[in-house]
């Protein structure tokens, strides 16, 4: 008798031949190797648009839902010294001030209502891309100049039917007495620039003030803060760090949150879409692996006066079943091998040619996002090998309990 490894080997590639004779086996083979193929491919095409999307999302939201946001949790606000201490502390930080207060924008005769952020121009688009583009074109010094300076959202533009340069009027919550009667707050503020953020919630909503302006409306000394907006590349790091710092400073009063928990519902909702998603989806992995063992075990039937001629001239048991092991082993990881293949050339046209192109006002993008993570392919890649072996095994160990001297008997 040759070698186990050579035994093995010889017999493999005889059982990985077509079959002429019983043609069915080998077109069930093929099947399940273009079975776990697709399977495969369209689960790492899934998670790479899931992950996309989700990415996508994150992006969008990061441009008003700033990675940490300090606010002040009493009617005293935030003062300048608190900021003054935190950018001596943290000077990896971006910090940038506001003020924030509820308002209808009317002009045309049409109204908007909105919420106006007073902040500081220079600070704030150091942390905010989309308004630092928005101010492109602009210079910062008429900005500061011109006390009611205002940059609005293209979706509000739209509302509002104005241009640049144009003026609208706000009023504010903040009641004054004229006569016997109470009205709300009005001033006219000046149109600098627009921005664009994608998200139509965003652009017809925000509004970008200077923070002086916005103070005198509200009321409040300079140096005093609604909140503060901070840029952190570890946000879940630094969001621990600035939480002790607030505390052993004995600065009160003042409460800070992370993007993630502004939005954890919207991100648990995708997360748990996206566990779904891959489960469902690893089922038509699963579901080809059937073809594994249907495939495995006519070859078994069919072979059974080979393997019981093996086992009497001394193979032993466990090389059968070792042989039909790997037998279904190559079929399903060739399988899987040409799945990542046609997974990758998938993404590539996906994300080279407008294949499917998304409605911008729903989606805020009009290209599908593709990003495919290493975890999630390496997931699925695992996910498919184990779902594989389990399919072999039960076939090969039916090979390996074939009674030779039964078989050879009777047949």
């Amino acid at each position: 008798m040759p070698s186990k490894t050579t035994l093995i080997r010889f017999l493999l590639k005889r059982y990985l031949r077509f079959d002429k004779t019983q043609p069915f086996i080998s077109i069930t083979a093929i099947l399940a190797f273009l079975g776990v193929g697709v399977g495969v491919m369209v689960l790492i095409v899934a998670m790479a648009i899931m992950n996309g999307m989700s990415k996508e999302f994150e992006k969008k939201l990061f441009v008003m839902n700033y990675p940490l946001t300090l606010f002040a949790t009493t009617s005293r606000g935030i003062s300048e010294d608190v900021l003054d201490q935190l950018e001596e502390k943290f000077p990896d930080l971006i910090f940038s001030p506001y003020l924030r207060v509820e308002s209808v924008a009317r002009d045309n005769g049409i109204m908007s209502a909105g919420i106006v952020f007073g902040v500081d121009i220079q600070k704030e688009a150091k942390i905010n891309e989309i308004l630092a583009k928005a101010l492109e074109g602009i210079k910062i010094s008429d900005f500061y100049q011109d006390k009611f300076s205002l940059i609005i959202g293209e979706g509000l533009k739209e509302t509002l039917m104005v241009e640049k340069g144009s003026k609208i009027s706000l009023f504010f919550t903040k009641l004054e007495p004229t006569g016997l009667t109470l009205s709300p707050t009005m001033k006219r503020f000046n149109i600098k620039g627009f921005f664009n953020s994608g998200l139509k919630a965003y652009d017809t909503s925000y509004l970008y003030a200077n923070i002086s302006a916005i103070a005198a409306i509200k009321n409040l000394p300079a140096g005093v803060y609604d909140g503060i907006h901070i840029y952190s590349k570890h946000p879940m790091e630094d969001i621990v760090k600035i939480k002790e710092f607030l505390l052993n400073t004995k600065n009160y009063g003042i409460g800070i949150e992370g993007w993630w928990q502004q939005n954890g519902n919207f991100f648990s909702a995708m997360a748990l879409e996206k566990r779904v998603l891959f489960i469902v989806l690893m089922l038509i992995i699963l579901m080809a692996s059937l073809n594994i063992i249907s495939s495995l075990l006519m070859v078994v039937m069919n072979r059974r006066k080979e393997i019981a001629l093996l086992l009497s001239l001394g193979a032993s048991s466990k090389e059968i079943k070792k042989t039909f092991f790997w037998l279904g082993n190559f079929i399903g990881i060739s399988g899987i091998v040409f799945g990542i293949v046609l997974a990758m050339f998938g993404l590539y046209i996906l994300s080279t040619f407008p294949i499917i192109s998304l409605p911008a006002d729903v989606y805020g993008i009009t290209k599908l996002p593709i990003d495919l993570s290493l975890m999630d392919f390496f997931s699925t890649v695992i996910g498919a090998i184990i779902i594989v072996c389990a399919s072999s095994y039960y076939p090969a160990k039916k090979a390996s309990e074939v009674d030779a001297l039964s078989v050879l008997r009777n047949e």
